[in-house]
């Protein structure tokens, strides 16, 4: 629970009466709960949206469920499912209207299926309603060891893209390897405007930028002609990119804010989801097994992410 945002250290453990189970709702205890980047600047009030304190942070759970409101007939008890739960996660048992819950393939495990949505939403978003790839195009992925690093990886090999990736370690570049990537660039000991034109062929067609920071005006530099610039986050700072450069080439900066869109569009958004999780059972996506925390650590994984002392994704599994 989160009294008052500002600090990580405002989480605390504490114990509350179950939910009622209103009509329309189903009762599920929690596998795994997602752990993503934007719980931590929510936590810490730095996020463009904030939540009414006291809260429970975390918005992406597997459960198993466990009762059935009378009214309800399409789903059992024992079955397991995904649920975008908005708030609550943290916790070990959570209440849903059904209308939020899905079946996903058995071939997910809890904690892969606690972590994909807003990494392989955001790039799915990103990929098929805001920049199209066209297959052969070439795409650099920035934070490619992060999870939506790796999603965008993911969901661009599967649409015919060329992928170079860039990151700090072996460790994670060779994640985005192993994800379908053609080449990989070292941020801290390469130059990536020049390494990723040599790659190319003499210029990228899209990056795919969570980071932002430093590297921003260099992965801009990059662009072919008619290259897009995707905005999709900044771990590393808000950058400051030069409108000349976007001018130059006819280059394009577009911004991605899949949460934003998501409130408004509920149901594409859930279209969006099926879609994602269909490509999955199928073997065309690959999410990555995640790190997994007790949620008695949960301040220490966030710490950990935000350090970028993790490689991929993390799930906080009910361990108290």
């Amino acid at each position: 629970m989160v009294n008052e945002l500002g600090s990580l250290d405002s989480l605390q453990i504490v114990d509350i009466e179950s939910a009622p189970l209103l009509d329309g709702h189903v009762r599920l205890d929690v596998l795994a709960c997602g752990l993503n980047y934007v719980d931590a600047l929510m936590i810490e009030g730095r996020y463009q949206v904030k939540p009414p304190t006291p809260y429970r942070p975390g918005s992406e759970i597997v459960g198993r469920i466990t009762e059935v409101a009378p009214d309800v007939s399409h789903f059992k008890v024992g079955q397991r499912v995904f649920v975008p739960i908005g708030t609550g996660g943290f916790s070990e048992e959570v209440v849903s209207h059904a209308s939020r819950v899905i079946p996903i393939p058995d071939s997910m495990t809890d904690g892969q299926g606690a972590t994909f949505m807003q990494s392989y939403l955001t790039a799915w978003f990103a990929f098929e309603k805001r920049s199209p790839i066209v297959a052969g195009e070439t795409v650099l992925v920035l934070g490619a060891g992060g999870g939506v690093g790796l999603a965008a990886v993911d969901v661009a090999v599967s649409r015919g893209a060329r992928v170079i990736v860039a990151a700090s370690s072996a460790e994670k570049r060779q994640l985005g390897l192993d994800r379908g990537a053609f080449a990989s660039i070292d941020v801290l000991t390469e130059d990536i405007k020049v390494r990723a034109r040599e790659l190319s062929g003499g210029g990228i067609d899209m990056v795919y930028d969570p980071v932002g920071g430093d590297l921003a005006e260099s992965c801009l530099r990059a662009l072919a002609p008619f290259g897009r610039y995707l905005v999709v986050g900044f771990v590393a700072g808000i950058p400051k990119l030069p409108a000349n450069i976007m001018l130059l080439l006819n280059r394009t900066v577009v911004g991605i804010d899949w949460g934003a869109w998501v409130s408004k569009n509920p149901e594409e958004n859930a279209k969006m989801i099926s879609e994602v999780l269909e490509e999955i059972a199928q073997g065309r996506l690959h999410p990555v097994e995640p790190v997994s925390y007790p949620m008695s650590s949960a301040v220490q994984a966030l710490r950990d992410m935000q350090n970028r002392k993790i490689v991929g994704k993390v799930a906080l599994v009910p361990s108290f």
